[in-house]
Formats: structure tokens, C-alpha cells, sequence
């Protein structure tokens, strides 16, 4: 039986939870856009939270429009340099903005965009330094995902985070601009990256994934790789990009994950530039406003301290194209896709 004490707490986190919600509606302004977006059934919302951009922002409209991406909901953190000017001269561009802190509100920032402008749609949650990339990319965009998922009853793609870096010490390349950036950091390692089953309640965030489904159980959630081999994160490598924010579904109530979801039967990769830019920089930023609840910038920053850091070594492999992944294990693929993207080609 429940005692008072337990009822009290239950109602002291509910209005707590109401609270911090009221707060963030209250934050909310529109910075440049319209109020909607005309999607057809067939397009993919674009969405990107965002603080201090620029650096990324021409390589990663012009990646995400080659495609298909054609209306983009950014949702800003409060950027101070020009991300928010660039922004308001893009077409097919809406920017919300809120100020409040990422440790406390990254929930309700993330999902504030799907919830009003991508309910019922495809959405593809993307942060700017990543490049999302999957088996038929190059010939068919993001229909040849959406089109296979929603004859399958579908609605999420698991993807991999493959870390990507250059030969040279982090040091080195700290002043390199973005385009430049995704030509040198041709490489990742995945000799240290650890598995756990999609269900597994030893993982830290398992409640969240119960009422989700996936199509195959070799579809896994993966943890560390390079930045814990170097830095001692055991930070998670797995994402549900894509979802279909229909009816049952929870989009991004964690960073990394939506909620209601049957995830389909492969997986895609996410190649991440974290390292490109001033990455120690960042960390230090980060660390002074406490942005990051995790603390994986403080234990970075340490590191960073010691002086010249490189992720390269031995283990390291140089990248050439996303099926060679799945050749390596790292990523699932899938005959009926396949024999979809074949269908697609006729």
C-alpha cells in the first residue's frame, strides 16, 4: 500500500513537471519563418536544435537538400553569432527559439518542433554536425526510407553514430573550416565500441524503450567506440533518426531516442563531426554554463588538457561508403531493403 509520503512526491513531480512546461511554452518566440510548412505526405521535416551554427550551416543545407530535405524546423538555444541571420534568408527555413538551459529543457526543446510543425509526418532529427547516410542515398534521397517504412508499417530507423577524425592531432585542425573538415576526417574506429540488446534493462534509459518494437533483434544499441577508448565516455552511439510522429508516438523524450516506435528491419549511419572546429573551445564553454547535464565536456576537456590529443591509431579504418558497414558488422542490412531500392532502380 502507498503512503502519504509517496502520494505527496507523486503530486510535487507532477506539478513540477507542469511548472517546467509552462516555463518553456512561455520562452518560446518565433525568430523568422512562417507558421507552418506545406508537407505533402511524402516529405521529410528537418529537425535541428541548434546554438552558435554558422560554422556548419552552408555543408549542411546543401548535404540535407541533395537529399530530399526541402523544409527545415530549427530550434535555437540562443545563438550569439550570425546562424540566426543566415537562417531567416533560407527558403523552407522556421526558427523557434528558446533561451532556458539544455540540461533542464533538451526534452521539450526537441520535441517541440515535431509536435508543431511535423505532427503526422516524417521527421528526421539531425544536430548540425552530423551527416546522416544509408544504403541508396546516393541514387534515391530519403524517399527510398520513408517509401520502404511505410509499406512495412514502420515508423523509425535506428541509426549507428560513427565518429569521424583526421590523422592529424585535434590541435591541428582546430581553425579548419567545415567543408574542409569533412574531406580530412576520413577516418573512425569501432574496435572498442560495445552491444547491448535493444531491450536490455541493464541499459541506462531501458524505461524509455519498453513499449517500442524493432523488426529484427539485430537491431542493438551500441555504446563508447573512440570517444570512450580515448576520452572515457561511455557515451551512446544509437539513435532513432527517423520517426513517423503519428498517433502513440513520444518524439525525442530523450535525445537519442523516440518513444512508440517499431523500428525497421536495417540501420543507417550517422557520421559525426564533433571533433571538426575548436572542439576543446566548446567543452570549455560548455563546462562554464553548465549546458550539458552529462558532464562528457569536463571529461573531454581533461584530456584536452594534457596537450596534442589525436583520435587516429591503428584500429583506425579510412571511410569509402555505408556498405562496407554493413559488410563489417557494424551495421544491419537488410535483403527485403535491398530488394526495395531494386524496385526503385526499375
Amino acid at each position: 500500500m502507498k503512503g502519504p509520503l509517496h502520494i505527496l512526491r507523486r503530486v510535487w513531480l507532477r506539478l513540477s513537471e507542469h511548472r517546467r512546461r509552462a516555463r518553456f511554452a512561455r520562452s518560446l518566440r518565433r525568430v523568422s519563418g512562417h507558421d507552418s510548412f506545406d508537407l505533402g505526405p511524402e516529405d521529410v521535416l528537418a529537425i535541428v536544435l541548434v546554438k552558435n551554427g554558422a560554422y556548419y550551416l552552408d555543408q549542411f543545407l546543401s548535404y540535407y537538400r541533395q537529399i530530399g530535405i526541402r523544409h527545415f524546423a530549427f530550434i535555437d538555444n540562443g545563438s550569439t553569432d550570425d546562424t540566426l541571420a543566415r537562417l531567416a534568408e533560407e527558403p523552407g527555413v522556421i526558427v523557434d527559439q528558446s533561451d532556458l538551459a539544455l540540461a533542464q529543457y533538451e526534452d521539450l526543446l526537441r520535441a517541440h518542433p515535431a509536435q508543431t510543425y511535423g505532427r503526422n509526418r516524417w521527421c528526421l532529427y539531425v544536430d548540425m554536425d552530423e551527416v546522416f547516410d544509408f544504403e541508396g542515398r546516393s541514387d534515391h534521397g530519403i524517399h527510398a526510407l520513408t517509401s520502404y517504412m511505410t509499406a512495412r508499417g514502420h515508423n523509425a530507423l535506428v541509426a549507428q553514430m560513427l565518429e569521424m577524425f583526421p590523422k592529424e592531432p585535434l590541435s591541428a585542425v582546430a581553425e579548419m573550416p567545415f567543408a574542409d573538415a569533412l574531406e580530412a576526417f576520413r577516418y573512425f574506429d569501432i574496435s572498442t565500441v560495445t552491444r547491448q540488446d535493444y531491450h536490455d534493462p541493464a541499459i541506462p534509459f531501458s524505461a524509455l524503450l519498453r513499449g517500442n518494437q524493432t523488426a529484427t533483434p539485430a537491431i542493438q544499441f551500441y555504446f563508447g567506440g573512440v570517444r570512450g577508448k580515448v576520452f572515457g565516455e561511455r557515451c551512446c552511439l544509437t539513435k532513432h533518426p527517423l520517426i513517423f510522429n503519428g498517433p502513440g508516438v513520444t518524439p525525442a523524450p530523450h535525445p537519442h531516442l523516440s518513444m512508440g516506435v517499431t523500428c525497421t528491419d536495417f540501420s543507417a549511419v550517422i557520421k559525426h563531426y564533433k571533433f571538426a572546429g575548436d572542439a576543446a573551445a566548446r567543452d570549455r564553454a560548455s563546462q562554464r554554463t553548465g549546458a550539458l547535464a552529462h558532464g562528457e565536456d569536463a571529461a573531454r576537456a581533461a584530456v584536452m588538457a594534457r596537450g596534442d590529443v589525436t583520435l587516429f591509431s591503428l584500429d583506425a579504418r579510412r571511410w569509402n561508403r555505408v556498405e562496407l558497414l554493413v559488410r563489417a558488422g557494424f551495421l544491419v542490412g537488410s535483403a527485403d531493403y535491398h530488394a526495395h531500392l531494386e524496385s526503385l532502380r526499375g
